[in-house]
Order: structure tokens, then C-alpha cells, then sequence
């Protein structure tokens, strides 16, 4: 009787060891980052009825995002500059990034966008010329995070006090 229970637990140990073992799901979190540019035509760093979106303004992007693992903790920082679309705004897709979600990336990850050039010869005075303050939307069912920063612009020279008043 004491082999046959030591066949049945040894049956038992033996076939615990030979059933796969699968590593723990990795978080993957698809991220995008994305914000607006414009010429504030009245100068006051509002968007006014005279403002309009700026198309081919280049904006650089430097980002931080922190993956955390239960036995390490890494960090993924990058810079890239993206153009501005035709209704000025530009955008940052990032497919996936291992060991972030959506949860997560809001309390640990930081992105500023910083103008550089302007696309237009009348308007390219730096305004706003950075922002770090964002406003970020999850989907936390499919893992999307969607980081909208506030808004940049570009001045004109001079002011036109006729069409904008004082």
C-alpha cells in the first residue's frame, strides 16, 4: 500500500512538472500623444474668432514612460519631432509598450511638446512654446491611452489693433 501511494503522488509530482508552464500576460498598452497648433492672431494666447490652425508646423516630443514589473522597473524616454497636419494638429502613435497600461502610464509617464519652427511667414512668433499639462483618456478595456496636450501657437509680429481692438 505505501508504494502505491508513493506511485500516485510521484505520478502526481512528475506530471506537475512536465505541464507547460506559461509566463505571466505581458500589459501592452497602445499609447498616442497628441496636440494642436495656431496662430494667435491677437496675441493673448487665446483661440479667437481670427486664429486659425497652423498646417506644417514642426513640434518636438520628448516623452517618458515607466513599465513596471514585479522584478524590475524600466524606463522607455525618446524625442521626435512630427509636422503638423493640415487642421494643425500632430500626433504620436506608439503601437505597444511592454510592461504599460493604460492605468499605470497616467501616473507614470510625462510628455512635453515644444515648438520649433513655424510653417508660416506671418505668424512665427513663439507663443505657448511648451506644454506638459494633458489631459489623458483610457480605454482601459483594449489598453489605449490618449494623451492630448494643451494647446501651442505661433504670433504674428505686430498686432493688427483694427482687427483685434486695443
Amino acid at each position: 500500500m505505501n508504494q502505491l501511494i508513493l506511485f500516485i503522488l510521484s505520478s502526481l509530482f512528475i506530471s506537475s512538472l512536465s505541464s507547460k508552464v506559461e509566463p505571466p500576460k505581458k500589459t501592452r498598452a497602445r499609447i498616442t500623444v497628441m496636440g494642436i497648433v495656431y496662430c494667435d492672431i491677437c496675441s493673448n494666447n487665446s483661440f479667437s474668432k481670427h486664429s486659425y490652425f497652423l498646417p506644417g508646423a514642426e513640434v518636438r516630443l520628448d516623452c517618458k514612460f515607466k513599465a513596471s514589473w514585479p522584478r524590475t522597473r524600466e524606463q522607455i524616454s525618446f524625442s521626435v519631432n512630427r509636422t503638423t497636419n493640415r487642421d494643425g494638429m500632430y500626433r504620436l502613435e506608439i503601437p505597444s509598450v511592454d510592461g504599460v497600461a493604460c492605468g499605470q502610464a497616467a501616473i507614470h509617464s510625462s510628455c512635453e511638446a515644444s515648438i520649433m519652427r513655424s510653417s508660416s511667414k506671418e505668424c512665427n512668433v513663439p507663443g505657448y512654446k511648451s506644454s506638459t499639462k494633458e489631459i489623458a483618456i483610457q480605454v482601459k478595456k483594449q489598453n489605449i491611452c490618449i494623451y492630448r496636450l494643451n494647446e501651442l501657437n505661433f504670433r504674428p509680429s505686430k498686432t493688427d489693433a483694427g482687427l483685434c481692438g486695443n
